[in-house]
């Protein structure tokens, strides 16, 4: 497996819906604790795996942003929300959008099914930050952003920065050191099975 990498928006990896995990072994458990050390690395407190490149229902999330606190560490393979209540509206960022912040509005109180690590299904009830981190990671499994989820002036006020990673990405591409969005999909579909 090739060393993972955050991809930065437009990446065609960002609007992909996720395929649900078919199997847990010693590959994604190495995909996992590779994933948290990226995740710690760009001060992140959740990381979804199509936001390296990987089309899986999977993603990770530490609300503490602490590597010490492993008791914090939480993955979620092929999670389902059966629940959201209530609405609050806070900040958010994206370690696919470095330095775009927004605010978005969540439901205040969710339920959360999952699989953890070792094929044990499991739920919980969160809020707060938690809560915010976990829909904002299951999002990205649907292939939707957070300034999806924004009211348009907000996202008006960040568009000239969202603008600007689409630019940067494109010339890459034209550069050649980005493969073509055809490219890159194809990669998409080849790893889904």
């Amino acid at each position: 497996m090739s060393a993972l990498e955050i991809v930065h928006y437009p990446h065609p990896a960002l609007r992909w819906k996720s395929k649900p995990i078919q199997r847990i072994d010693s590959e994604l458990r190495k995909t996992v604790a590779a994933m948290f050390e990226l995740m710690y690395e760009f001060k992140g407190i959740g990381l979804a795996a199509n936001q390296v490149a990987l089309p899986y229902r999977l993603f990770i999330v530490n609300p503490t942003g602490d590597p010490d606190e492993k008791d914090q560490e939480i993955v979620f393979i092929n999670p389902e929300i059966s629940q959201r209540k209530g609405s609050i509206e806070g900040e958010e960022g994206c370690l696919s959008l470095p330095d775009v912040y927004g605010q978005v509005r969540r439901a205040s109180d969710i339920v959360v099914d999952a699989f953890d690590l070792s094929g044990q299904g499991f739920q919980c009830t969160l809020d707060d930050l938690p809560g915010r981190v976990v829909q904002h990671e299951f999002d990205h499994l649907e292939g939707v952003m957070f300034f999806d989820r924004m009211q348009p002036d907000g996202v008006s006020e960040i568009q000239a920065k969202i603008d600007d990673f689409e630019h940067v990405f494109r010339q890459s591409q034209k550069a050649g050191d980005t493969p073509s969005d055809e490219e890159l999909k194809k990669r998409l579909k080849a790893l889904e099975h």
